[in-house]
């Protein structure tokens, strides 16, 4: 029965390839009205008749013919009908890239070559797979790059404006995503001869919260979450995350909330985008810090390593900071030069103490924990990125990590849509 299901779906798809050749036939051909312009130089083009192309479709491969037209000013050559039909510079229909972009969000290039023989009757080249979502991702980063540049610049709302939202979060945070050595070289790394393997991806989210469980905890809201993410310069990455936040009603919001560890490009993006937010220190990030800072004062004393981070964990969560810091001092040693380590993780805690103020944080009903941007971490860029033996360009990993954020945010329909009005 297989057999014959296959046999009869590549006899509707040959048939579907025909009806559709048949309908695009007139498509990209005839004289326009008036003169048209280049795109590029604004000269009046010439028509050098018509050009024949082959379009791979989720149907087959088909014939297309096009009017082509030539500036005699720059030598552009240009088919109007091409872009009306969303192929320019490309040989694949929308519904192939689509679809191809869709799995290579998801999947390995090799993969998604596979898949879409298997599920689609669609051959592709694997490294045809990867120039498609590439190349797909760029286009949606362009998109979204404008829809930034609008928000950036755009007046805020008046003070009076109604506050719909209850509480809104932002976090964000930073993973390293493996890279070809052209990409690293001359970097400073982890490695133990400080050379550099990854490039750090930032990865930040926007989420609302409105109820709590019945113990008082917060819920983030349903299908609230969404990203924004790239291979890139903090300063320019704080832009990225800001308007994200202001496209999801920052200003409409009664509370906002950014969420992250104790890094100093956190807490400097968060102070400079977010002044008047309420910003925590992740509590999880800082418990490692109490282990930290244990683990330096008492060194292979297991007995009193236990002990004191039981005790201190317990003023972090109170919030009480300062008890914390008093009697870690207690046991440092007279002589300056030693134990630095551990004066290092003090001053961490005397740096953020106004950010830890858990149980007051509680008590308002706050989120404490950034567990969506370390798992988006995972989830957006690890699952995807960060596979056995993968190593990538800058330029592509931004790419992919545009289109997965672009899918988990749930804008790729808005992405597409956008393209075909």
């Amino acid at each position: 029965m297989e057999a014959l299901e296959t046999a009869v779906r590549q006899a509707v798809h040959a048939a579907g390839a025909k009806v559709l050749e048949q309908m695009l036939r007139k498509a990209g051909v005839g004289r326009p009205e008036g003169p048209v312009l280049c795109p590029k130089c604004r000269t009046v083009m010439k028509s050098l008749g018509v050009r024949g192309k082959q379009v791979q479709t989720l149907l087959g491969w088909i014939d297309y013919e096009r009017t082509r037209l030539w500036c005699p000013h720059c030598k552009l050559t240009w088919y109007p009908g091409d872009r009306e039909l969303g192929i320019e510079g490309t040989s694949r229909s929308p519904g192939v890239q689509r679809q191809v972009a869709r799995m290579g969000a998801k999947e390995p290039f090799r993969e998604v070559a596979r898949d879409m023989e298997a599920l689609a009757d669609v051959r592709i080249a694997r490294k045809d797979a990867e120039r498609v979502s590439e190349k797909t991702g760029e286009a949606i980063e362009q998109w979204l790059e404008k829809e930034r540049r609008d928000l950036r610049f755009q007046e805020p709302p008046p003070p009076e404006t109604p506050k719909t939202i209850d509480t809104l979060y932002v976090e964000f945070d930073g993973t390293g995503v493996p890279m070809v050595p052209p990409e690293i070289e001359g970097r400073r790394g982890k490695q133990k001869d400080g050379s550099a393997k990854t490039r750090e991806a930032k990865l930040g989210c926007v989420f609302t919260q409105t109820t709590f469980d019945q113990e008082g905890r917060p819920i983030r809201d349903h299908g609230s979450t969404t990203f924004v993410g790239a291979i890139e310069p903090v300063a320019q990455f704080g832009w990225r995350v800001w308007t994200e936040a202001r496209r999801r009603g920052v200003f409409n919001a009664k509370r906002v909330v950014c969420l992250g560890d104790g890094a100093e490009w956190v807490k400097n993006t968060a102070q400079t985008h977010f002044g008047q937010a309420q910003f925590i220190v992740d509590f999880y990030h800082a418990k490692e810090h109490v282990g930290e800072l244990c683990r330096q004062l008492f060194d292979t004393d297991q007995r009193q390593i236990e002990r004191h981070r039981d005790r201190w964990v317990e003023l972090l969560a109170e919030g009480d900071i300062e008890a914390l810091t008093t009697q870690a001092q207690a046991f440092l040693p007279k002589d300056p030069n030693t134990k630095k380590d551990a004066r290092t993780q003090i001053a961490y805690f005397e740096k953020n103490k106004d950010y830890m103020r858990y149980a007051k944080f509680k008590q308002q009903g706050l989120f404490i924990g950034s567990g969506v941007i370390e798992a988006g971490c995972k989830t957006v860029i690890g699952q995807r990125l960060k596979q056995s033996a993968m190593e990538w360009t800058v330029r592509g990993a931004n790419a992919i990590i545009a289109l997965r954020c672009a899918e988990l945010s749930n804008r790729t329909e808005e992405y597409w849509e956008q393209r075909s009005a």
